[in-house]
């Protein structure tokens, strides 16, 4: 009696049928960066000073350089860079007022530099920029700056509340409903944050938008690996995450293009109107509709698959039946993920991992100070380092599995934090290299947690799995900029050590996970259950139940 896997075999594992699956929804995927990460150009900082009246007057009669106005107008200006005092406050005198020396203006209104009191920047800010974002038009800066904090973590609150709510409703009602209706939802609130004019619902609408957008992303995840043969689902799963790449150089050009952040926020909503289309382009998961005892359109969807892959459907294959022990099919549940000691530990294990690969993740990039530089340039290398990564687990995966890799990655991140850490500053190249290597480690491991989730989940609450688990990756994001930005206070290399404790233990836990190289995906807890012996019982399984003519001539 056959499984799906067994069946795919016959009408193709991954032909055109599975080809055009994986297309379009690699377009979804690319789709996500403008959310996940918008935050770079949408609330980006640029250099800044209080506005102070009279200012440019008297440059103007003076005759100043824009150094020379700054050195003489800025508190803590210096000509080192910019500080809070040169950013955040201002000389409280009146430049408007009349024989005010050009050499030493301070020194005529007040007599001691020193002595002249500070104040806020009552009347506004001056950028350098530009273009605009949503720093610039709320003047999220100083006093106000935890305003941009708050638009972000209010995008990971909407992922980590979607993430639950979406996969139920992905496990309970399809792959193709959910990804329909978020997709819809996504669009909506991404043309209205073009148009709100107050800070207020810019941040409920960002909320909506992470709601709904990561529970797609991950819907998509579900439904490509779940659509191809088991000897091209690591493959699939990988690339689908490497379209997200893709997705960061394009919305960098974008955003280069148009540095204007609702202009940006408008073109990169408007295409992903065209996924609505998707309802004619994608099939529902077959593996779904038969946990959901749907058979007769499972099987509709085999024929197709058959068809479009131009294979002959076996004559054998009249029909296709769900059978399991219990009967009727099976409802995702919450308690499902803990209930029995191997679900429980995959569950507690993969949670960790995923909370893990977000804090190193973004915590590197953070700590390696991207926005230092050029915006521009710093996004396209933290983008780029991703595609070695990906081509590194294509090339090693089938020959050793999935664990020792994953463990490896971890590990190698763990170890050249550490190793970044100890490095004296003033051999900067050397830093810059080990903190590569472990940013190389963990858009691995980032990698493979997700790929590596869904194979040891059963299919009636695999996206539910998903969802729950990649939560965490949703609280890493939350805390991962008060663990850098609190830490380097009391030193620098502080966040390194606590990356390098948090990535050991990750890779530690992983060889406590089951292998999954070469294996079908679970039908049933029993199968997770059996998932690290050799040679599983079938007992509880899901088959595809083939009437042959000799079974009907019985």
């Amino acid at each position: 009696m056959p499984t799906l896997d067994d069946i795919l075999e016959k009408v193709g594992e991954f032909d055109r049928f599975q080809k055009q699956t994986f297309f379009v929804l690699c377009l979804l995927s690319a789709a996500f960066t403008p959310v996940y990460v918008g935050v770079v150009f949408f609330g980006f900082t640029p250099e800044h000073r209080c506005h102070s009246p009279g200012v440019a007057e008297l440059s103007q009669r003076c005759g100043w350089s824009l150094e020379e106005q700054l050195n003489h107008t800025v508190p803590e200006w210096g000509g080192h860079g910019a500080s809070f005092g040169s950013r955040c406050r201002r000389y409280e005198v009146d430049w408007n007022t009349t024989g005010i020396s050009c050499t030493d203006p301070l020194g005529s209104l007040a007599g001691n530099r020193s002595s002249v009191p500070l104040g806020p920047c009552r009347d506004g800010w001056v950028y350098d920029s530009l273009g605009t974002s949503l720093v610039t038009e709320f003047n999220l800066v100083c006093e106000d700056s935890w305003k941009l904090d708050l638009f972000q973590s209010s995008v990971n609150a909407g992922f980590f509340i979607g993430s639950i709510n979406i996969g139920y409703i992905a496990d309970r009602f399809g792959r193709k409903c959910c990804l329909l209706n978020t997709i819809l939802a996504n669009v909506v609130c991404g043309i209205l944050l073009v148009f709100v004019p107050t800070y207020l619902w810019i941040v409920i609408l960002r909320f909506l938008q992470g709601l709904v957008s990561k529970g797609c992303w991950t819907a998509g995840y579900i439904l490509v690996t779940e659509v191809v043969g088991p000897k091209y689902r690591r493959t699939v799963g990988i690339l689908y995450q490497t379209a997200f790449s893709v997705g960061l150089l394009v919305f960098d050009a974008i955003a280069y293009a148009i540095p204007h952040w609702r202009w940006l926020q408008l073109t990169v909503t408007l295409p992903s109107c065209f996924f609505l289309l998707y309802y004619w382009c994608l099939p529902e998961s077959p593996r779904w509709l038969i946990s959901q005892g749907k058979n007769d359109k499972a099987m509709k969807i085999v024929s197709d698959m058959a068809k479009k892959n131009r294979k002959k459907m076996p004559s054998h294959f009249e029909d296709i039946k769900f059978e399991e022990e219990d009967g009727g099919k099976q409802s995702p549940s919450l308690i499902d993920l803990v209930r029995t000691p191997q679900m429980r530990k995959n569950t507690f294990i993969l949670m960790y991992n995923w909370f893990t690969s977000s804090v190193l993740y973004q915590g590197l990039i953070m700590h390696m100070g991207v926005a230092a530089g050029n915006m521009y340039l710093d996004f396209l290398y933290s983008a780029l380092v991703e595609f070695p990564a990906a081509f590194i687990i294509i090339v090693t995966i089938d020959r050793v599995g999935r664990r020792y890799p994953w463990a490896a990655a971890n590990l190698v991140a763990g170890a050249a934090c550490l190793v970044t850490a100890l490095i004296p500053e003033d051999i900067h190249w050397l830093k810059v290299i080990a903190a590569c290597i472990g940013r190389m480690g963990i858009t691995m491991a980032f990698e493979m947690v997700c790929f590596v989730n869904t194979e040891l989940y059963p299919t009636y609450i695999r996206n539910l799995g998903v969802m729950v688990c990649s939560s965490l990756c949703d609280v890493g994001g939350v805390i991962v900029p008060f663990i850098v930005y609190r830490l380097v206070e009391v030193w620098h290399d502080l966040p390194l050590i606590v990356f390098t404790v948090l990535g050991l233990i990750a890779g530690g836990l992983v060889l406590l996970l089951p292998e999954t190289k070469g294996r079908v995906l679970p039908e049933t807890v029993e199968d997770v259950e059996n998932f690290h012996r050799q040679s599983a019982p079938k007992a509880k399984k899901i088959y595809l139940h083939v009437q042959t003519s000799e079974v009907a001539h019985d």
